[in-house]
Order: C-alpha cells, then structure tokens, then sequence
C-alpha cells in the first residue's frame, strides 16, 4: 500500500478495528475526491450531505457515503467515466476495490467501491488477522449518488485537501448543506431504521448558528412531493413541520444507527424529545 495512504490513516490514532475500519473508509472517501478531481468533474457537479461535512467542515462523525448533485440538470448525464477515474486513482495508490455502478432507476446515479476490508487492515496495521475480529469476507463499502435533476437554489464554495497532495473540490455553501439534511431530518422514509445521523448533524448546524436556506429547503421538498402549498414555505410552517417530526421520532432508533459513528457515546446521552424541542427553536432560517 502506498506510503501517503498509511500516513493518513495513521493520523487517526486508531484503537480498534471498527476505527481502522472508519478511518479506511475515509480516506478511500478523500482519494475518490482525488480522482474526481482529475477528471473535472467538479466544474459539472458539487459535494454534499454527511461526508461533504466531514471532510471540510470538521463534522465530529464519520460518515459512509459520497454524495454529490449535478450544477444543471442534466438527465442524459453519463457517470461512468468519472467512476472509472475513481477506480484509476484508488488503484494507484495500491488499493485494490472494484466499483459496480447500479443500473439507473431514477434521476439518482449511484456505485458501489468495494474493498476487501481484512486484506486492507492488516495490509495498515500488520497485526495477524486473527487479532483483528474481522470476518475474512468482510468488505469496506463506499457509496456513490449523483443527483442528474437537482433543485435549484444552492451556492456553492471551493475547499481544499490538502493529502495526498493539494488539490480543491467545490461543495456546497454550508446554509444549502443544512437545508439539504433538514430535507432529510422532515423527508425520509423511516420505515424500521431511524437516521440518527441526520438528527446529529442538525445539532452540529445549530451549535455553529449556521442558517437554514429556506427556499432551497423548498425546492427540495417540493421536488419529492412533501410540500405542495401555493405558497412561499416560512419559517413558521417549517418549524411546525419539525416539531411534528421529533414528535414522531424514537429516540433508542436515532441513538442505536448513531453510535457506530461517533467515538464519544457521552454526545448523544442528553437526546430526548424535549431536547430536540429546544434544538428546533435555536434554528435559524435564511
């Protein structure tokens, strides 16, 4: 494996297998950005969602997908060369994945990059594998969404990794980050698995004083059939939603799909009904 990946890896002092594995993931996260970044592909599209926090705005998770939304939309996109620049640059730096784009379902582009998660670990750590709790055919998974029919309303900003080597990737401006995990925090379907990682990054918003973008939380939940009013989505009516939301919300779910996430389990020890209460009225919109 090449030496800068080790290097990285090692700056997350990790003590257990499961932050071997994170730390891992994260860095395969970086070098696909590497790969992105060769082959232009952010002069089309822009970063979001947890990772786009992570990476840049020094959210305190990890986080297992890469989540990205065309500038213009474009329903005729083709992903795959970009894919194949990913794989380029991950097999470069002698990691050895292979990526499997899903047959396209919808304005939602996705891949998988897979890699042998026990081969890789102990390629970082030389510990017997053994010692290392991990099933022989385990697999360290990243996830890849590229949204081709994005709604409008959203800026973005230019940041920068600095390992392997320099180089910039174009996210989007914090107050669309938040309007896009409000979406999901009021959107997504549940079913039987709570995101407890949307509620974490709401709190994450909030403690910053980071601004909703109202009208780009409108476009999103207009886009998927949540909000459907003649009129201009306020402020009002979005915390009305919200409080509607954490009624609902089964804080043991949220807690449960968080803690493999975070290094700190005392973070979430405070959540409760009455505390999401309270984070929802800190909210500020824009």
């Amino acid at each position: 494996m090449n030496d800068a990946i080790k290097k990285m890896i090692d700056q997350y002092n990790c003590q257990s297998a499961q932050e071997y594995v994170n730390a891992f993931k994260e860095v395969m996260q970086e070098i696909c950005l590497l790969g992105l970044w060769r082959s232009n592909f952010f002069q089309k599209a822009a970063f979001y969602g947890g990772s786009a926090l992570r990476i840049f705005y020094g959210l305190d998770r990890f986080s297992e997908d890469l989540d990205f939304s065309l500038r213009q939309p474009n329903l005729a996109f083709i992903f795959m060369p970009y894919l194949e620049s990913i794989e380029l640059e991950l097999s470069s730096m002698g990691m050895d994945v292979t990526i499997d784009q899903k047959k396209k379902q919808s304005t939602i582009q996705s891949a998988f990059i897979k890699a042998n998660t026990l081969k890789h670990i102990v390629m970082i750590t030389s510990s017997p594998a053994n010692k290392m709790g991990i099933h022989s055919n385990a697999k360290i998974k990243v996830k890849i969404e590229l949204d081709t029919n994005p709604p409008e309303g959203f800026d973005t900003e230019t940041k920068y990794i600095l390992q392997p080597f320099p180089f910039s990737v174009s996210t989007f401006a914090p107050s669309d980050l938040f309007a896009g995990k409000m979406h999901a925090v009021l959107c997504r379907a549940w079913k039987n698995r709570v995101k407890g990682r949307d509620w974490f990054d709401m709190i994450w918003f909030v403690a910053r004083k980071i601004p909703v973008h109202l009208n780009h939380l409108e476009a999103r939940m207009r886009q998927t059939g949540h909000y459907k009013s003649t009129k201009t989505l306020t402020d009002e009516q979005f915390k009305s939603l919200l409080t509607d939301r954490i009624n609902c919300l089964d804080i043991k779910k949220a807690q449960d799909d968080i803690y493999p996430f975070i290094k700190d389990p005392d973070q979430i020890a405070v959540w409760s009904h009455e505390f999401f209460h309270d984070i929802a009225r800190r909210i500020i919109t824009s």
